[in-house]
């Protein structure tokens, strides 16, 4: 199978519906964020890539390899609603974007508040397959297959693109250990969201059997979606939930950051940051 692109701003690559792909790539809509594409080239940022997913290799599925490709729908926001355990009916529900902790920063907060003060939060980190090398030949390729462009050095050019599988693994599974540490100790839930290949990749490299079925009381939760093919846009399904703690993440690799770190500090960088903008609506 040649690697290819297999999803552009949101749309299958092989659809056999008629798109117009010259008016898909000039307005450069995430249907994911509601705006332009986020991913750019960094010598024409003016340009949105666009690319949200890759088939690459032997296997027939198509990569994620765009994190916002996982906030179709807001499902994975809903799917953590379950950990909010102290969520009442006439609470407000706000997704909060980019909170620093020990350990690092954690991509979103699902924050149940009632008058503007936090009841309980939930930590959510998106995580999708790094490339290698550069895709923008094979989506100027496909646009070019679209009578979009003419032969250019782009279109001809022979350089290509891998999935780093390893290194984003192991990366993903470092920044776990840092994090969870500060989950634990303030008695709250981090939940890290991937696609399901990127699940069976690392319990092929790591130790995962200790893993269970999720559990409401453990504090590191993964969830694993599948992207199922469709007519024009593929969708995502929750395939598989599973949870452990800190001592089941361990890795001791890289610099471990300090957690005792009081709830009180997390729910006053959350409170200074909802607002009506943050609002998260079904």
């Amino acid at each position: 199978m040649t690697n290819r692109i297999t999803e552009l701003f949101g749309i299958e690559t092989s659809t056999p519906t008629k798109i117009n792909w010259g008016e898909i790539a000039s307005i450069q809509h995430c249907p994911f964020l509601g705006r332009k594409c986020l991913k750019v080239r960094k010598s024409q940022p003016h340009i949105s890539i666009g690319t949200c997913s890759v088939r690459y290799g032997k296997g027939n599925d198509s990569i994620i390899i765009c994190p916002f490709r996982l906030q179709e729908r807001n499902q994975i926001f809903t799917d953590c609603l379950h950990l909010l355990t102290l969520h009442e009916p006439g609470n407000q529900l706000h997704v909060v974007t980019e909170i620093a902790i020990p350990g690092g920063s954690v991509d979103y907060f699902l924050v149940s508040a009632r008058n503007s003060k936090i009841v309980d939060f939930v930590g959510i980190e998106l995580q999708t397959l790094d490339t290698t090398g550069t895709l923008w030949p094979a989506r100027e390729r496909f646009l070019q297959e679209k009578g979009l462009l003419t032969r250019s050095e782009d279109t001809i050019s022979n350089k290509g693109f891998g999935i780093n599988w390893k290194m984003t693994a192991k990366t993903t599974l470092i920044q776990l250990h840092h994090k969870i540490e500060t989950f634990e100790n303030i008695n709250k839930q981090l939940v890290l969201v991937i696609q399901d290949r990127f699940l069976k990749y690392m319990r092929k490299e790591f130790r995962f059997d200790h893993l269970q079925p999720a559990r409401l009381g453990d504090p590191m939760h993964i969830h694993a979606y599948a992207l199922e093919p469709s007519t024009a846009t593929s969708h995502l399904e929750l395939k598989e939930r599973i949870s452990t703690d800190m001592k089941d993440i361990s890795i001791c690799l890289g610099m471990k950051a300090t957690a005792n770190v009081a709830v009180e500090n997390i729910i006053r960088l959350l409170e200074s940051k909802i607002s009506h903008k943050t609002l998260f609506t079904l």
